[in-house]
């Protein structure tokens, strides 16, 4: 593993989970747009330094403004990067469609349910295991702010690998029965 690339829509946690992996201090706001640029640091996995990089939020891989090229742009300039995808898991809906997106490219994702203290208060059920079987990749709660589930996550790092979309798509309509 050469480097991670942290992704996700804007204001999702994605600067706080750098922060818990680097030990880094990058500003942490509560709108989006805040990380237009990327911010670079390590994490130290299996004796190795592995890069890890804050990239600027996305809604897509169809960029639509200047942070979102970016975004796009670190994703194609690092077709052998692993991918954590963090996704605000109490709007699950709105960040399965860019985790997809990532999937369908082929990069090796982990899917990190942020913010799961809002969907444990909201009380929003979420079936981790039905999520993990469909997608084929591992799925994690995590709540980057306090570090709970960062370490799960980090020890899940290396059972992701690239998926074919037709079997999350066979495995979606085989769940549906």
């Amino acid at each position: 593993m050469k480097k991670i690339l942290l992704m996700g829509h804007p204001n999702v946690g994605k600067s706080a989970f750098f922060n818990r992996l680097t030990g880094a201090n990058v500003i942490e706001s509560n709108y989006p747009g805040t990380t237009v640029d990327y911010t670079k640091g390590y994490i130290r996995l299996e004796d190795k330094d592995v890069e890890i990089v804050d990239v600027p939020g996305t809604f897509s891989l169809e960029p639509k403004d200047k942070a979102e090229e970016v975004a796009v742009a670190m994703l194609h300039n690092n077709k052998d990067a692993f991918v954590i995808c963090v996704i605000d898991a109490s709007k699950i809906e709105r960040g399965l469609y860019l985790a997809l997106e990532i999937i369908e490219n082929g990069y090796p994702t982990i899917l990190a349910l942020n913010m799961w203290d809002i969907t444990e208060d909201k009380n929003i059920q979420i079936d981790v295991v039905k999520l993990e079987q469909i997608l084929g990749i591992p799925v994690v709660p995590t709540i980057a702010i306090s570090g709970e589930g960062i370490k799960k996550l980090v020890e899940r790092i290396k059972q992701a690998v690239p998926i074919k979309v037709d079997k999350i798509i066979e495995k979606a309509g085989d769940s549906a029965k």
